[in-house]
């Protein structure tokens, strides 16, 4: 009988055979009701004997449907009709011969033409489970292939519901043909071992093989609610909150739960160091109660009602009528926010772990009374697997909060995150023994050290001038309000506080000292502003040159900051460009071989790389390696100055930079300071590089009072004639690719304190006006193209 459209072991005859046998027995009953009902039933079997042998099309099944409906009465109680959800059918499979009334009803809300389909069978698993049916009815084999099935039906309101299907089969025969297979226990061994490889079962079992005789009944239960409590965990366990269906997915299983199709979902962190709500960082979640804020304190964010039951009680607090609380206390933040949302009931539930508030869970929804008191228990079997979940985001939040500390603040540089990893498991596998150890320093031994510096040439007195300029303006605003008070009111104090501000004036102009800007601040901070309070109310004249003068102060320090800010801000943009820029560069440079990288943004940018066996962890270090990072350093330094150049025009202010390479001729130890949290040098005669590094760029020339730095040119400072030879190779490479000019300059450099014998190679940086351009300037000429 083709009524199946899928692959089958069992060819289907749909069959009342075993049904009449119980009737037959039923004829010796004393019951004299049963006895009549026997007679009518076995009357039919009599008049349509394919209803006994197997109906084989599924046109008689049709016809004969009226027979079928009498036959299967005695199964279907009329008095549970509208109560069982139940049917006569095949196996797995969607024909109907007959259901309740409650049956009909859900199907007809799933609406026009709906089909319910078995969740999550596929043909090959539908294939097995007719081999399943054979094995156990026909061979009496104990094998459980069964697995709960499940109907997903949308009702009315559009919310999924779920059904659990359990079938009954007392009434089926399984009759072997001649084209079947016999199956011996050697088989059966083999189809235990390939569940999931359906080609086996086909062997063994070829389609139409074994004749099914006979229907099953299936009852059907109502099960949303379990499901949904399954799928619920499910997707705390397994959804990433970053995605944007999350929420969504969340909503509908809490509308199932709830089975209100309106009601969302939102929630709110706690942060107890604050003791304030915040929004979990995911934009796909609300929190409704704090509306348009990312974060508020809890008093003002709840209700007087609501503060009290989540933090004195830990219960719920359910709002059934959102306005009616409003008009009771219309004074309350979170019945306006709630209002302005369009919500009209709500579930403001604390979530909370050990007598600890981890955040609040917020259900709301648009119609009155829709959440209240009473629905608000369902979540009593939600609340553990939510407290749960919170507790892993909170663990997770504060992970990533660590990361990012440890990355932005403390960063351990990967190339070395090994060393670091190795010494604390050591650490806590100590602890666990109960053997307290203290958590050694991590040395890296025998390594070779390159240093580097992008510096901004005359940043200290780029400083001073911008300081020196805004205090100018201030003083001399500040100037032109007591010129018009002393015309108002010639009093003695107004003419002595002029006289300083003057004095102040021409004390700036000539030299900015070193507490200089501290005083004016001051005087400003203590004379001044007091007294403008005061001027302002006198009369209207002096209020607008007041609010004038105050117009040109920054909001936030009080002071003029157009000048500074110009400059701050032009250093600000050097250093991210060209930290931005290396560390672009770094990435290329870690594929070529792994070395350990640090920058620091001070009036520029400099950086230290260390490279070395120790380091990489591996037997694999060999000097080329080393050749090729300080090849690699003098390449960057040109490619860095030619950003540089390229960002000069946009700057607020226009600065110079300079850059520098220090070279270290020898190996040494680093050592990472647990104080200090960062890498030093280790040792007394290693301590020598890392005063060289400090001092070296504000040395001179030997016999001339000429900086060893200078704008347009890479100065190489190094001690060893070894190093000259190895550089000047470098130096020519680079010639050839267009980064330097042909001429270098070698000189000595006048002793530092504890240090001498230190000399310098300088060489002209060539420049490009920009990126496509393939002619080279030096900085000179270059300054000559950009100002035309």
């Amino acid at each position: 009988m083709k009524v199946l459209e899928h692959d089958f072991p069992l060819d289907i005859r749909i069959s009342f055979s075993l049904f009449f046998d119980q009737y037959r027995e039923f004829l010796n009953s004393d019951n004299e009701l049963l006895r009549e009902r026997a007679k009518s039933i076995l009357k039919i079997a009599k008049e349509y004997p394919e209803l006994e042998d197997g109906i084989t099309s599924e046109e008689r099944v049709k016809e004969l449907l009226p027979q079928i409906e009498y036959v299967l009465e005695d199964s279907f109680s009329q008095i549970l009709q509208k109560n069982e959800i139940k049917i006569a059918t095949i196996p797995f499979n969607n024909t109907v011969l007959k259901s309740t009334q409650r049956y009909k009803n859900i199907i007809t809300a799933a609406g026009t033409n709906f089909e319910p389909q078995i969740k999550n069978l596929d043909d090959d698993h539908y294939f097995i489970m007719g081999c399943s049916i054979i094995l156990s009815q026909y061979y009496g084999y104990k094998i459980d292939f069964r697995r709960p099935f499940f109907y997903d039906i949308p009702d009315a309101a559009g919310i999924m519901r779920h059904y659990r299907i359990l079938y009954n089969g007392d009434f089926i025969e399984i009759i072997k043909t001649d084209a079947a297979k016999d199956i011996t226990e050697e088989d059966v061994a083999e189809l235990l071992d390939n569940f999931d490889n359906v080609a086996i079962w086909k062997e063994k079992f070829p389609s139409n093989s074994w004749i099914f005789k006979g229907i099953v009944i299936a009852n059907m239960f109502d099960v949303t609610t379990d499901v949904s409590l399954s799928e619920f965990k499910t997707s705390l366990l397994r959804y990433d909150k970053t995605r944007g269906n999350f929420i969504e997915n969340f909503q509908n299983i809490f509308r199932a739960i709830f089975n209100l199709p309106e009601i969302m979902v939102g929630f709110s962190n706690y942060n107890e160091e604050d003791e304030v709500f915040e929004r979990v960082p995911f934009k796909s979640i609300d929190s409704y109660i704090l509306f348009d804020q990312y974060s508020d304190s809890c008093e003002a964010a709840l209700c007087k009602g609501t503060y009290y039951y989540l933090f004195k009680e830990s219960k719920y607090f359910a709002i059934s009528d959102v306005k009616k609380y409003q008009k009771s206390t219309p004074d309350e933040k979170m019945y306006k926010n709630l209002v302005k949302q369009n919500i009209n009931s709500a579930i403001i539930a604390p979530i909370e772990d050990q007598g600890k508030l981890l955040g609040v869970l917020e259900i709301v929804s648009p119609n009155i009374h829709e959440l209240n008191s009473i629905n608000a228990n369902k979540l009593q079997d939600v609340m553990p697997y939510l407290v749960d979940s919170v507790l892993r985001s909170k663990a997770k939040a504060e992970d990533e909060l660590e990361l990012v500390i440890q990355q932005e603040c403390t960063s351990i540089h990967p190339s070395v995150y090994w060393k670091f990893r190795q010494e604390a498991k050591r650490f806590m596998r100590a602890k666990v023994e109960e053997n307290p150890v203290s958590y050694r320093e991590v040395v890296f031994e025998d390594v070779y050290p390159l240093f580097g510096q992008i510096d901004i040439k005359g940043s200290s007195d780029a400083r001073n001038s911008s300081v020196q300029k805004d205090l100018v303006v201030q003083l001399t605003a500040i100037a032109k309000v007591i010129e018009k008070v002393i015309e108002q009111e010639r009093l003695p104090i107004y003419e002595q506080i002029k006289y300083r501000i003057d004095d102040f004036i021409n004390l700036i102009n000539e030299q900015l000292q070193v507490d200089s800007e501290q005083k004016i601040l001051n005087f400003i901070k203590k004379d001044i502003t007091p007294l403008f309070k005061h001027l302002r109310r006198k009369n209207v004249e002096l209020k607008e040159l007041v609010e004038a003068y105050n117009q040109k102060l920054d909001n936030n320090i009080k002071m003029v900051y157009k000048y500074r800010k110009a400059y701050d801000e032009s250093v600000m943009l050097i250093n991210k460009k060209m930290a931005s820029l290396l560390d672009k560069k770094q990435e290329e440079a870690q594929k070529m071989y792994p070395h350990y990288f640090e920058r620091f943004k001070t009036d520029g940018v400099e950086h230290n790389l260390y490279i070395g066996e120790s380091i990489t962890k591996k037997n694999s270090f060999n000097k080329i390696y080393l050749y090729n990072l300080r090849l690699w350093q003098l390449q960057v330094m040109c490619e860095m100055e030619n950003e540089y150049y390229q960002l000069k025009k946009d700057l607020p202010v226009a600065l110079d930079v300079a850059s520098m390479v220090l070279v270290f001729n020898a190996s040494l130890s680093v050592r990472f300071r647990m104080d200090e949290k960062r890498f030093d040098v280790d040792g007394t005669y290693n301590a020598r590089y890392e005063v060289v590094k400090k001092r070296v760029d504000k040395a001179y020339i030997k016999g001339t009072n000429q900086r060893i730095t200078e704008k347009g040119k890479l100065v190489v400072v190094y001690s060893q004639r070894n190093d000259e030879i190895e550089y000047i190779k470098y130096i020519n490479f680079l010639q050839s690719k267009n980064y330097l000019e042909k001429d270098i300059e070698i000189v000595e450099l006048e002793d530092l304190q504890g240090v001498t014998g230190l000399k310098a190679l300088r060489v002209n940086i060539l420049y490009s006006r920009n990126k496509e351009d393939k002619e080279y300037y030096t900085y000179e000429d270059l300054m000559k193209e950009i100002s035309k």
